[in-house]
């Protein structure tokens, strides 16, 4: 293995994998104390250790990590791992090239850095159980989450909105006309003429939530109406309101309503 480790390689097990646009997100397992060879990452990532401990020398620094941290390295950055007795296990989140290319044109890359107790450890967290609970749409709820992660590291730099602009009225307006289509965020945000990362930042300031997670609930607020129509089934519910299958909208709308579409439809005299 190259001491300069590629997209998704790791020194460790890796159980689970996945690749979208904006990231590629790994979980890394190691079962016992080992000492990492000296690398470097072709990606900037972040980094939340789960459970475990590790001692990270980066720039002739140690660094002692203790679960629900997360760190954040540029491109390139060499650093060696001490995994500690128990072992650990991580969740990876590598920016693709073109992300970071794009968030130069938005603000300075940060410097590489460690962060405990902090809104940057939630949103990877919940990327995370995004990861082990992939749905239909959980592409544009991750990458959403992805760009919200780099706003929050670029925030010093770049402030939040003061109010809602006039610009993100027309992406929500989008979103609820056109919700059954798929959309990226950088569609919208070319969409919006404003950097992807401060459209996922902005929208969260005013929605409290991912696009993603928006156009999700429209979607079951969708389908809730026409499961009144017990003539349509539940397969065309399903087609009609932009999910990949029945399951898919099975699945998502029991998380949403805590019920299947079947036990809504039949509680309806």
């Amino acid at each position: 293995m190259s001491n300069n480790l590629r997209a998704g390689e790791f020194y460790g097990q890796v159980p689970n994998k996945r690749n979208i646009t904006a990231v590629t997100l790994t979980e890394v397992v190691h079962q016992q104390r080992i000492s990492v060879p000296k690398h470097s990452h072709e990606l900037g990532h972040f980094q939340l250790l789960l459970d475990g401990s590790y001692l990270e020398n980066c720039g002739g620094k140690d660094v002692s990590l203790q679960p629900m941290t997360i760190s954040w390295h540029r491109p390139g950055i060499i650093h060696k791992d001490e995994i500690g007795n128990n072992g650990g296990r991580f969740f990876m989140m590598e920016m693709q090239p073109r992300i970071i290319e794009r968030l130069k044109e938005f603000s300075q890359i940060p410097d590489d850095f460690y962060v405990r107790n902090s809104s940057l450890v939630w949103l990877g967290y919940k990327l995370y159980q995004e990861f082990r609970n992939w749905q239909f749409c959980s592409d544009l709820v991750a990458e959403g989450i992805v760009l919200e992660m780099l706003a929050n590291s670029v925030r010093k730099h770049n402030p939040f909105e003061k109010q809602k602009p006039v610009w993100l009225a027309r992406i929500v307006e989008k979103l609820n006309e056109e919700f059954t289509e798929n959309f990226s965020t950088e569609e919208l945000a070319l969409e919006a003429n404003v950097h992807p990362v401060h459209l996922a930042a902005v929208f969260r300031q005013f929605y409290h939530e991912t696009m993603g997670e928006y156009v999700q609930k429209l979607r079951i607020a969708h389908a809730s109406r026409l499961l009144l129509n017990k003539e349509i089934s539940l397969a065309d519910i399903a087609f009609s309101t932009g999910f990949a299958d029945q399951s898919h909208f099975t699945r998502i709308f029991k998380r949403f309503v805590g019920v299947t579409p079947g036990a809504f439809r039949n509680s309806i005299d």
